[in-house]
């Protein structure tokens, strides 16, 4: 009775130190090219017939901005999942396009929804001296993407000239923010 007593104890014992280990707090680079795939995939190429439907919008680089070093300032990885809480603003609406895969489109939906509630806890490390530059850049560029939807009335064209921002806004992040990722088998 005893040795299972311990063995018990020492198994809970285990468990407890396995589960109160500390979890970084940072996005995961596997989930944004996931993420990034995930919306290249579900619609192809752009649209011959979106042409006309193709607008400018000035990418907000400087949300992104490191400052000095490789490592992204904790302001710029809120820039990050400020993104992604838009992105996944936008495409909580119910005026998608049919055309698009619709299996991905639900896999990205999720990845993006995983993404905002794993790292809900980099908000309480904000490091805020810079973060209102880049939260006025993000604004205005969301902003923009929202009324070229409303503009041209959720048509699957507008959606595809989001979808070219968004794809372009991913690969920004994994090409110049990637040392700030958390990767878990980097090759």
């Amino acid at each position: 009775m005893a040795i299972q007593m311990i063995i018990w104890m020492s198994a809970f014992l285990c468990l407890v130190q396995v589960f109160s280990m500390p979890m970084p707090c940072q996005l995961q680079g596997q989930l944004v090219r996931s993420t990034h795939n995930l919306l290249r995939d579900m619609g192809g190429h752009f649209p011959m017939e979106c042409l006309q439907d193709n607008v400018f919008m000035e990418f907000p680089a400087t949300a992104f901005a490191t400052s000095g070093g490789p490592q992204l300032s904790s302001s710029g990885a809120k820039a990050i999942y400020e993104t992604l809480k838009n992105i996944d603003t936008l495409f909580g609406t119910d005026e998608l396009p049919t055309m698009w895969d619709q299996q991905k489109l639900e896999y990205f939906q999720n990845i993006v929804y995983r993404q905002i509630e794993e790292s809900k806890c980099m908000m309480s490390s904000v490091d805020t001296s810079d973060y209102p530059i880049r939260a006025e850049g993000l604004k205005t560029y969301f902003g923009n993407i929202a009324a070229v939807l409303k503009e041209k009335k959720f048509s699957y064209c507008a959606w595809e000239v989001v979808r070219k921002e968004f794809l372009y806004t991913l690969e920004f992040i994994l090409k110049h923010n990637s040392d700030s990722l958390l990767w878990s088998n980097r090759t």
